[in-house]
């Protein structure tokens, strides 16, 4: 089992699923640098207290890849002083606004013919391979401008799992971390006090019912599954990764370098 550095792990009040992915080990015998690579949730919600120990990180850079529908549903980002913020939405403008609002509003009637049956499950299977696949010039922006002078960084969707989740991936695979430590990292995001708070319109007892959360739990998990298929795509599409960062994200051998350079002990 892959041995991960110990952190200092502060309790955010307003921003879910925060975590310093320094520590992870590389195939190699290296280590991913503390302070220089961070994922977390949406910052539109960051209390006083959360923007000064974010301030305190001394950020260059924040990558939010909500869409506009998260940014109408949460609110933009706190700003913080001297940090430069990169909106790369790696879903379409409105996607998913009409269904979280079926979430938010439906009865466990309409959720089952919507959800049950693995639906929820495939439906994040499905986004998983659509962004891996569709996304590569919003990855490749990404990588290039860490390569350059955007570290230390943070990468944040809505609840820091999925998108962000899918981010710090191909960036731990373009710098060679092993595949477990990159499971287990993403796996992390299950820990109670991290996972996403839905809110839902319905103050009926049945909106929180054991069935309806059972219902939503595949949109708010971390499932080896959905991981697994991202890097099925990789495989299926280009081959491999060093042919999927060279070809797919333009990624050359020298830009991995300073990649590692800047990420790597």
């Amino acid at each position: 089992m892959t041995q991960q550095v110990p952190s200092t792990e502060p309790e955010l009040a307003g921003v879910r699923n925060f975590r310093d992915v320094g520590g992870l080990p590389t195939v190699d015998g290296r280590r991913v640098r503390q302070g220089v690579l961070f994922r977390s949730g949406h910052l539109a919600h960051a209390t006083a207290e959360d923007a000064t120990f974010l301030a305190s990180l001394g950020l260059h850079t924040i990558f939010d890849f909500r869409n506009a529908a998260d940014q109408k549903l949460e609110g933009p980002d706190v700003e913080l002083p001297g940090v430069r913020n990169v909106n790369l939405p790696l879903t379409d403008p409105a996607d998913g606004a009409e269904f979280w609002k079926m979430v938010r509003d439906g009865d466990v009637e309409q959720l089952r013919e919507i959800l049950a049956d693995g639906k929820a499950a495939d439906r994040m299977i499905t986004s998983y391979r659509v962004i891996v696949k569709e996304r590569t010039a919003e990855h490749s922006q990404v990588l290039h401008a860490l390569a350059e002078d955007s570290v230390p960084a943070l990468m944040h969707c809505a609840a820091g799992k999925d998108r962000a989740g899918l981010s710090i991936a191909v960036t731990l695979l373009a710098v060679g971390v092993e595949r477990e430590a990159i499971l287990a990292d993403y796996l992390e995001s299950n820990a109670k006090h991290r996972r996403y708070k839905v809110h839902r319109n319905s103050t009926s007892t049945s909106a929180y019912s054991p069935e309806v959360m059972e219902l939503l739990s595949p949109l708010f998990d971390a499932r080896a599954e959905y991981l697994a298929a991202a890097f099925e795509t990789i495989g299926e599409t280009w081959g491999d990764v060093d042919t999927y960062l060279t070809q797919g994200l333009s990624v050359t051998p020298a830009t991995r370098e300073r990649l590692r350079e800047r990420l790597l002990d």
